[in-house]
């Protein structure tokens, strides 16, 4: 699989889990977001254009540039002096919470960081000793990456700590409106086989890399409703669908709407409707 990083192989990413390389002097190669499945670490000397929101901005001198899976945004470097050096690790490779959760890789925050010469080159020197730890054999290589970006993740809050303006509302409305949007992407539900993937609060925030807490904040104030409700209301429209126009079973449908036994959906379905999945099929 194509990661559209020139010289990146995915499956061995996936299998390593992360990658730590010098940047090569290009000419106009993108580097795009898009909605892969590794986040970016970045030190670029040169100059870039970001899109974010549909509107297009230059970007020059040297930067830190934090790329989220999730976020809707593309990085394009422009000319051939663009070099540093970037990190790219997987999902599953950080579990640090800490740095998960920070706002350097949540989707609302700015992924770009202008840094001066003196910033510039104490970053220069953590890429140079984790490039080093890469190419080579030392045997916790691991740790000490992690440790790396944990220590440029922190350099990076110091330098801009995450910033809270009136923009709060617009980014509780993106956000809500991206999880409508993946909520309503699940369904419908062609095949027994397709079992539902997201379904609490937790399973979109983590899908979203915000926290739940934001998430649920951000629903209820956009929409009035909880997240949980939304879900659930989606779910059992979904039940009653399946319910009456497939021959699948109770239980068929059960597991596909993600229930782990019957009776769980029983239970559930009787609590958001007032009628048991049998009897509306009868209707």
């Amino acid at each position: 699989m194509d990661t559209g990083i020139s010289g990146l192989n995915w499956e061995e990413l996936k299998l390593k889990g992360f990658k730590v390389h010098k940047l090569s002097s290009s000419n106009e190669l993108p580097v795009r977001t898009g909605r892969r499945d590794y986040y970016k670490l970045g030190l670029i000397h040169g100059e870039i254009s970001i899109e974010q929101d549909g509107q297009l901005s230059d970007i020059k001198g040297a930067f830190l540039i934090f790329i989220n899976p999730k976020a809707p945004k593309s990085i394009v470097r422009k000319v051939n002096r663009t070099s540093g050096y970037a990190c790219i690790f997987t999902e599953t490779f950080m579990s640090n919470r800490e740095l998960r959760d920070s706002p350097l890789f949540n989707i609302e925050e700015n992924p770009v960081i202008q840094i001066d010469s003196n910033q510039a080159a104490f970053v220069d020197h953590i890429f140079q000793k984790m490039v080093a730890t890469y190419e080579g054999d030392y045997a916790h290589k691991v740790e000490l990456i992690k440790n790396c970006i944990a220590l440029i993740t922190h350099e990076a809050l110091r330098i801009q700590p995450p910033q809270h303006s009136s923009a709060e509302k617009n980014g509780a409305s993106r956000i809500t409106h991206m999880f409508l949007d993946m909520l309503e992407k699940q369904f419908p539900i062609e095949h027994t086989t397709d079992v539902l993937q997201l379904r609490t609060a937790q399973d979109f925030a983590s899908s979203l890399a915000v926290h739940v807490n934001y998430l649920n904040r951000a629903v209820k104030a956009i929409t009035g409703k909880p997240t949980s409700v939304h879900i659930a209301m989606r779910i059992t429209a979904e039940a009653k669908a399946l319910l009456q126009h497939t021959d699948w079973s109770v239980s068929e449908i059960a597991y596909a709407l993600g229930f782990s036994y019957p009776a769980y959906f029983n239970n559930f379905f009787k609590r958001l409707t007032g009628n048991t999945p049998s009897s509306i099929r009868k209707v």
